[in-house]
């Protein structure tokens, strides 16, 4: 008799745990946690650094907000083989890089960011620069453009970021693509990068530097061509 109370026992006590685990912690309408967005952070390893809203303002058609669903990247030029990548594809197939650079604008304010992305020159070398190829021209969506030397971006760590501080670049600072153009004035971080055109034209001038800006932008130097 008392070995069939105890399996009784045994037995209601199996239900309950079952019942409490379908109505009790978990909840009868749990669902999976949603996942949300990652938080901007303002340290990194130790220093401090800007927020993406300590940029000001002062592309030359205000933000642009890119249809990523359609968006390539073009490298394009004096290359071996030309080609067209996705956001996707650039970000996925490609090893990424983070580095606290500070950007330095003409106007004289800065800011110091955490950058993560792909490097300049792994694109370029995927596509095979040819021998007369001294200059990268990079364009943008609303029509801006810059240049840098070709030695420039291929003996350098040059990000191409499509992060800042953790977050993906919104819109204002860039996104999809900014380039962290280090040890260069600020007008050679350019914006919105929907193509990297090689050239052997070493007289090329952007959008800026076609207005009197220096075309070197070196930071130990000043901005101005005189």
């Amino acid at each position: 008799m008392r070995k069939v109370i105890v399996v009784v026992a045994v037995v209601l006590v199996t239900l309950f745990i079952s019942a409490t685990a379908l109505t009790g912690c978990t909840g009868r309408n749990a669902k999976t946690p949603s996942e949300l967005e990652p938080v901007e952070i303002t340290e990194y390893e130790g220093q401090k650094l800007s927020s993406a809203d300590d940029f000001r303002e002062n592309s030359i058609k205000g933000p642009q907000y890119v249809d990523i669903s359609s968006y390539q990247l073009e490298v394009s030029g004096l290359v071996e083989n030309p080609k067209s990548y996705s956001y996707d594809e650039v970000t996925s197939e490609n090893q990424h890089y983070k580095k606290v650079v500070t950007l330095d604008c003409v106007e004289g304010w800065s800011a110091t960011i955490l950058w993560e992305g792909v490097l300049v020159k792994d694109l370029i070398a995927k596509s095979g620069p040819l021998a007369d190829a001294k200059v990268v021209i990079f364009h943008a969506h609303d029509g801006y453009t810059t240049s840098l030397p070709l030695e420039y971006l291929m003996d350098n760590n040059i990000i191409m970021a499509h992060k800042m501080n953790e977050i993906n670049l919104p819109p204002e600072r860039g996104f999809p693509f900014q380039l962290v153009a280090e040890s260069k004035w600020g007008y050679k971080w350019i914006k919105w990068v929907t193509e990297i055109e090689l050239s052997d034209d070493v007289d090329y001038r952007g959008y800026w530097e076609n207005r009197g800006y220096s075309n070197d932008a070196d930071l130990d130097k000043g901005f101005f061509e005189r």
